[in-house]
């Protein structure tokens, strides 16, 4: 596997072996040991989720705080999706800063998202199967958000506002300057 840290530090683009032959492929999708090796710390995932959706729908920014903050490994099954990490950490030199990755079926690429991060994704292909990993349990009272087109944060999600499928619950989201961190 091939780990390589994005600008925002902790935050890492996971590359995992492809095996190939005429059956199709293998791929390692996680092996603890080596996740541990190339982050130089231990995470314990505890929860694994799944989402299916179409072409335009926005999931997203999304985050837990306090106790109940999650790290996230997440990948793509099937599909495509531009996924984007926000750094929230209010002591970080990124604070405020963000990241956008193509993750697909195709390429295999992963994301390491640590705690004190937004998450959100925006689905590129029909039909897409997204998957990720969390540290920490799920809490519904500890869930916030930020709205995803605000204006600070100026995310460049790719597709024509006109073409993005959002949930009444992320578009009444706060923007970036009264998100609760």
């Amino acid at each position: 596997m091939n780990v390589e840290e994005t600008k925002l530090k902790g935050s890492y683009i996971i590359q995992p072996e492809i095996f190939k032959d005429k059956r199709g492929y293998l791929i390692e999708s996680y092996n603890q040991k080596s996740l541990y090796e190339s982050l130089n710390f231990k995470i314990h995932f505890v929860q694994d989720n799944e989402s299916q959706s179409t072409r335009g729908v926005l999931r997203g920014l999304h985050y837990q705080i306090g106790e109940f903050a999650q790290a996230k490994l997440v990948r793509v099954i099937r599909g495509c999706v531009l996924d984007v990490a926000v750094d929230l950490r209010t002591n970080s030199k990124t604070f405020g800063e963000h990241i956008s990755i193509e993750l697909s079926a195709e390429n295999k690429k992963q994301l390491f998202i640590p705690r004190g991060f937004a998450h959100g994704f925006i689905v590129l292909e029909d039909d897409t199967i997204f998957s990720y990993k969390c540290d920490n349990f799920y809490n519904q009272k500890a869930e916030r958000g930020i709205v995803y087109n605000d204006s600070d944060l100026n995310i460049n999600w790719e597709l024509p506002s006109s073409d993005l499928i959002i949930s009444d619950k992320d578009l009444a989201l706060p923007n970036f300057k009264n998100a609760e961190l």
